[in-house]
């Protein structure tokens, strides 16, 4: 692959081209060095770096609008217009399956974050090479600072929340309200608490290396280049912030400006009888009265609770032992300091 085409500004296209690769590296007039590290991964870093800052998409194949967007900003950055204070990684993660059309090839890579993978098909090997690459990039040693790590995604189906974030579970106590304020800046309109760790890629870097990380929403899936990119104006600003100068700590947490919500329960789907009961085009943060019928498999029946429960990604095609579906409360939310839940809020209707 020539370098002139690496230096284009055309992330995206070279990412999916299936040209052979060869990684190269060099300095843009302003300083900062970049390196076209791996298929997918461009890397910045500036010399007067304030954080870490990976922003991935494409980690699904058909969630276009975050490919978009991550493109968009390596066109930013390799033309010079955004000069960064901070290292930046950004990532298309699943070339094959944006060339596809697809979710995913084989395996629904988003659940291949825990550990080292057997490279048993196409997403647990580029799993483990995203795996290993983030690593890389949060041990820079030009840089003590924060570590993030957005992961953009878009939602398979209709959400009563058009955008919104879901903040990975770790066993490590974090200084996060800085995160959820940035959150609310982008003008995600819900944000939701994991109950449990999981595999996701945001998960990842937050167990593995204390990164401030969420999952953001963005929507609804479309096919490549028929997104209308102003619709996340926001999410652009304060990522682009982020990078620049961005301290979401000077800024305050507006309560009631964004819904939160806590998981209380998941259903995983453990044999092929397993079905939903209700619409499979329910959207995402429905809400359903005690007792509604949830799912039923093998003769067992889930329903919502005495207070009633929203489901947020329900799907019964995914694979026997994965998650079907979430169960969510509204709350409300601290976020001195790591966000904590301070009470479980009456669903409106």
């Amino acid at each position: 692959m020539s370098t002139d085409i690496q230096k284009s500004g055309e992330f995206l296209k070279v990412t999916i081209s299936g040209l052979p690769f060869e990684k190269c590296t060099w300095t843009l007039g302003n300083g900062v060095e970049v390196c076209h590290q791996d298929v997918g991964i461009l890397v910045f870093k500036s010399p007067n770096a304030k954080r870490n800052v990976v922003i991935s998409s494409g980690i699904h194949g058909d969630e276009t609008a975050p490919i978009e967007l991550v493109d968009k900003l390596a066109k930013s950055l390799l033309a010079g217009d955004v000069t960064p204070q901070a290292n930046v990684m950004l990532v298309i993660g699943h070339p094959d399956a944006i060339n596809a059309h697809t979710r995913f090839l084989k395996e629904n890579m988003n659940r291949l974050f825990k550990q080292e993978n057997d490279t048993a098909n196409i997403e647990r090997v580029i799993a483990n090479r995203l795996q290993h690459c983030v690593t890389e990039f949060f041990r820079l040693d030009s840089i003590s600072g924060e570590k993030w790590h957005l992961d953009l995604h878009s939602a398979i189906r209709g959400s009563k929340h058009y955008m919104f974030a879901v903040l990975p579970h770790t066993t490590k106590p974090q200084q996060n309200g800085s995160l959820a304020v940035f959150l609310q800046q982008s003008a995600m309109d819900a944000l939701m608490i994991s109950d449990a760790p999981s595999g996701t890629f945001s998960w990842y870097s937050a167990e593995h290396h204390d990164a401030l990380a969420a999952t953001l929403e963005m929507g609804r899936v479309a096919p490549l280049y028929h997104n209308d990119l102003s619709e996340f104006e926001f999410l652009e600003k304060a990522l682009i912030s982020l990078m620049t100068e961005g301290d979401a700590k000077s800024a305050n947490w507006i309560e009631g400006k964004t819904a939160v919500y806590q998981v209380c329960r998941t259903i995983y789907k453990t044999s092929n009888s397993f079905k939903l009961g209700f619409s499979g085009s329910a959207e995402n943060f429905t809400w359903f009265p005690s007792g509604s019928l949830l799912a039923e498999e093998d003769g067992k029946t889930y329903v919502a609770d005495e207070d009633g429960e929203s489901v947020v990604f329900p799907n019964a095609n995914v694979a026997i032992g994965q998650r079907a579906c979430l169960l969510v409360k509204p709350v409300s939310i601290s976020t001195e300091g790591k966000i904590t839940v301070q009470c479980i809020l009456p669903e409106a209707h």
